[in-house]
């Protein structure tokens, strides 16, 4: 293979694939809409057409093309065009899978917190040497660069996605295509309501995976992960093999204890906030330490990691305010979000502003949403983004889910659109705020304008 065509090159996972590529002497381009992307600087100098043309795919002759489920996935004409001239088209999962082969494989599934521990991961392998491969879907890991990078070392850590392979076509969970090597769960959840039908159908495709993995790292605090075996388990439980004995916060930074089956392994510091993310920083320790990395390493390499693009991602500070740009899109997510902030921020009013991303989503968990944002004092809720995926409203909106959380909470404003958002923010905001924008829509193009304009 001397070209790979990325059909929706700008999402996150598809990015890292692209660069991932093109550090392996393999000719990269792709196509997607003309719409900003968290991924713009990770794909710089690789070529981007806009929009999606079938007669493409004859000019620019690859050898493969590979698409998600966005744009049409198998329906995309550039893919149409591809199978056509028999051409090899592979969804992004198993397309991930067949660049993984030959690698020792860390994957880190999970509805929530696997792109930050990944993350940690690959950064405290490339900090202990181990030059580790990654596939990583962030845009960006901080201070790392590009989240795909192909390394010289055994060990390849991405992702393991849930979703399904290809929606409408083949409904096989992407992390399938997998084989790890070590396999850490961070929890398991009821999400993707347009492919799950409930929870116990999502334990189900997680238990498939563990099954196809040697060793397995699990969240014992998790009570929906119980369902997979497993001698490796973290948590604050001190039934948990790896017990965390206790968190503390100081100036922008999170401590905590950790011992293993009663042995002290230290105190280690973190400069991302909240419990969740001690839970993810451990798992990824752990990962790094069954990879071979011993804990002193350890130790001064989480010390290094400074987080993700659009994970609690600081923005800046203009006239005492403080702004942060978070991809949380699913209640669980809000809730551990500003749990975090506000144990760094304690004596500060936290705004959330939140744009719902998909109508089955906003649905499925409506009153789960509308009690996730106690930890803000102000919450400014947008209409919902539709997803590529999705075509009906199910009959629901912005003001669905706004009227549903002012019965949970006592501030909550609703504004539909970026200048909407921008006139509210300038009417509220006071000297010391703390302001979040969250979601997986197209927010993060927001946040900066409202900054650079407050």
């Amino acid at each position: 293979m001397k070209h790979a065509h990325l059909v929706g090159i700008k999402g996150v996972a598809m990015a890292a694939l692209a660069v991932y590529l093109t550090q392996s002497g393999i000719k990269a381009t792709g196509s997607d809409v003309e719409e900003d992307f968290p991924t713009k600087e990770e794909l710089k100098g690789i070529r981007v057409f806009t929009g999606f043309d079938g007669s493409r795919i004859q000019t620019i002759k690859p050898d493969v093309v590979y698409y998600t489920g966005a744009h049409g996935g198998r329906e995309n004409p550039e893919v149409v065009a591809a199978l056509q001239a028999n051409i090899q088209a592979l969804p992004h999962g198993q397309a991930l899978g067949s660049m993984m082969k030959g690698s020792r494989q860390i994957v880190v599934a999970g509805s929530h917190g696997k792109t930050t521990t990944s993350a940690m991961i690959a950064s405290l392998l490339s900090h202990a040497g181990a030059k580790p491969s990654y596939a990583i879907g962030c845009g960006s890991i901080t201070g790392m660069g590009a989240a795909g990078h192909k390394g010289k070392g055994d060990w390849f850590v991405a992702e393991g996605d849930e979703y399904i392979t290809d929606p409408g076509h083949d409904p096989t969970p992407r992390f399938l295509w997998l084989e790890p090597d070590i396999l850490v769960v961070t929890n398991i959840d009821y999400d993707h309501p347009d492919a799950y039908t409930d929870l116990a159908s999502v334990q189900s495709a997680f238990v498939t995976l563990a099954k196809k993995s040697k060793e397995i790292i699990v969240n014992a605090d998790d009570a929906n992960s119980r369902v997979l075996e497993s001698e490796l388990t973290y948590g604050f439980s001190p039934a948990s093999n790896f017990w965390i004995t206790h968190v503390g916060v100081g100036e922008e930074r999170t401590f905590f204890a950790l011992e293993e089956r009663g042995m002290k392994l230290g105190e280690f510091t973190l400069k991302v906030p909240g419990r969740h993310n001690v839970l993810n920083a451990v798992a990824a320790m752990i990962a790094a330490h069954q990879a071979g990395v011993d804990w002193s390493a350890l130790k001064r390499g989480i010390l290094e990691f400074t987080g993700t693009k659009r994970r609690f991602e600081k923005i800046g500070e203009r006239r005492g305010v403080i702004f942060y740009d978070d991809y949380a899109h699913h209640p669980a997510e809000i809730r551990a979000t500003l749990a975090a902030a506000r144990s760094w921020y304690a004596d500060r009013r936290i705004i959330v502003v939140f744009q719902p991303h998909t109508y089955s989503r906003t649905k499925a968990l409506l009153t789960e949403f509308a009690q996730s944002f106690g930890d803000a004092n102000v919450v400014i809720l947008t209409d919902i983004y539709a997803s590529a995926r999705e075509t009906h409203s199910l009959g629901i909106d912005g003001t669905t889910l706004a009227t549903e959380a002012a019965k949970h909470h006592g501030n909550v404003l609703y504004a539909k659109d970026k200048s909407t958002v921008s006139s509210v923010i300038s009417k509220t905001l006071e000297a010391s705020d703390v302001v979040i924008c969250m979601g997986a829509g197209d927010i993060y193009n927001w946040e900066k304008e409202i900054y650079e304009s407050y």
